[in-house]
């Protein structure tokens, strides 16, 4: 039986989302955050009626830049339902496009790859005080904090959620890679700069050093510097052509 003649599976995620969230200290969130997770992991683009991006997506623009460059954004976000709990959404990237490294304040959330590969860098910051050695002079004398860089991993549709919590992978970064990518995002509570949940842009100071064939080890301690959304990163919007979600 399809799966819209009953509850959609995205129907599913969207109430088990409800329930996770709206106790994130009570004694049954390890429980019910497993059960998302698993119910997360089911989800296929089919199931939202996606399809990935054709050739033209991934194709290369005159001169070697992203095809998107100029004209359109280079990721889109597909709204399926929001909370005061949690925000429910679909972000496309196109060919080359990258979600730049920013931080989820006090938020709990969960990735799943529908089409494409991404490269997910996943940092946690470092209590103030915890760096052994000032910023480096490339600093400039900008807001900069210690974090702990601790994963760089490739995600496909066959992997199971990427997963972030307030204190854990909170900062990271996305690329998506050789071709067009989509992927499925909870985050609890959403965004909300009124209740200090606005997001944060960084820029890593460090890199490897000079000479070096593999880049240093993780995890590893790190130096960002906060920054302005960066001028050739913008988010559009498109709509969400997947089953309804009634909360």
């Amino acid at each position: 039986m399809p799966r819209d003649n009953m509850a959609s599976l995205i129907q599913r995620v969207a109430r088990q989302a409800r329930i996770t969230f709206r106790s994130p200290a009570g004694p049954a969130f390890g429980e019910n955050l497993h059960r998302l997770q698993q119910l997360l992991d089911e989800v296929r683009a089919e199931d939202l009626h996606l399809a990935p991006r054709g050739p033209s997506a991934a194709a290369a623009a005159p001169g070697g830049g992203p095809p998107w460059a100029g004209v359109v954004p280079p990721v889109s976000y597909m709204h399926i339902c929001e909370t005061e709990n949690f925000s429910m959404g679909v972000f496309l990237l196109r060919s080359g496009a990258c979600i730049p490294l920013h931080d989820h304040p006090g938020m709990n959330g969960m990735l799943k790859v529908l089409y494409g590969t991404l490269r997910i860098a996943c940092m946690d910051t470092l209590p103030a005080g915890a760096a052994a050695a000032p910023p480096p002079p490339a600093a400039g004398g900008g807001p900069c904090l210690r974090a702990l860089f601790r994963s760089r991993q490739q995600y496909t549709p066959a992997s199971p959620p990427c997963l972030l919590s307030p204190h854990t992978d909170n900062l990271h970064q996305i690329d998506a890679v050789d071709g067009p990518a989509a992927f499925l995002d909870i985050l609890a509570p959403p965004y909300d700069p009124q209740h200090g949940r606005d997001c944060h842009y960084y820029r890593l100071l460090e890199g490897p050093p000079a000479g070096a064939a593999e880049p240093p080890a993780l995890p590893r301690e790190v130096w960002l510097m906060e920054t302005p959304q960066a001028a050739d990163f913008w988010c559009g919007g498109e709509p969400y052509p997947g089953p309804r979600v009634c909360l």
